[in-house]
């Protein structure tokens, strides 16, 4: 996560703010419906690159929801559905080494893994209702989305900068943690309209990750 990228990303016109042509919930930064962010001079490599990304972003939190169903709700297939999940941060760390490089791909993907692991660790903390290890849990989660700032900023700090980069975390980081919130209390309805947002999320960071790469890097494209 030289460095590299995300999970994450997005803001590509050098600086904007993030999601700043994104429709927000009243409550916070949080997108309520998706939108494909526009690249100009759109070629054929880049329309596969947003295909792509948008992709391991959707698996990332379907297989997310999943294996918090598994925890929450005692669903058989628990281990098999964690393990599925973290080989998303596999497939996203080979994503970008073809732009970033096998060492700063490989780095990123550590950051996400741990992403992945305290996210399960808080959630099977949650459920337990013990609050020192959710506590200690959750401040490592965000630590850990702040590195994964610094490295997205790091790499592409025009069309990434650290700001955008923090807000989208966090706001990924705020959905998720609602999502087993609401699962472990029971809180079904609120469930699906919160995983409508973080599905519209999860397309934003990935659109912003692919529309990054192809200005940083349009000799490829």
């Amino acid at each position: 996560m030289a460095f590299f990228l995300i999970i994450l990303a997005l803001i590509v016109g050098g600086g904007i703010s993030y999601f700043a042509s994104t429709q927000m919930s009243p409550e916070a930064s949080t997108p309520m419906t998706p939108t494909v962010a526009t690249v100009t001079g759109v070629s054929a490599k880049s329309v596969a690159l947003h295909s792509a990304m948008r992709k391991l972003w959707e698996e990332h939190i379907v297989w997310t929801r999943l294996a918090i169903l598994a925890i929450v709700d005692n669903v058989p297939g628990k281990d098999e559905a964690i393990t599925r999940l973290l080989k998303n941060y596999y497939d996203m760390s080979a994503a970008l080494t073809p732009y970033y490089g096998a060492q700063a791909a490989d780095a990123f993907g550590l950051l996400m893994k741990d992403h992945l692991t305290i996210a399960a660790e808080l959630v099977t903390a949650a459920k337990a209702k013990d609050a020192a290890k959710s506590a200690n849990a959750e401040k490592r989660w965000y630590a850990n989305a702040d590195a994964l700032a610094t490295f997205l900023s790091t790499a592409n700090p025009t069309s990434w900068p650290k700001d955008a980069m923090t807000a989208m975390l966090k706001d990924h980081l705020v959905l998720t943690k609602q999502e087993a919130v609401d699962r472990i209390t029971k809180n079904y309805k609120d469930d699906v309209a919160n995983f409508d947002n973080i599905h519209g999320q999860a397309l934003m960071m990935a659109d912003g990750l692919s529309d990054g790469i192809v200005k940083q890097f349009p000799e490829k494209f």
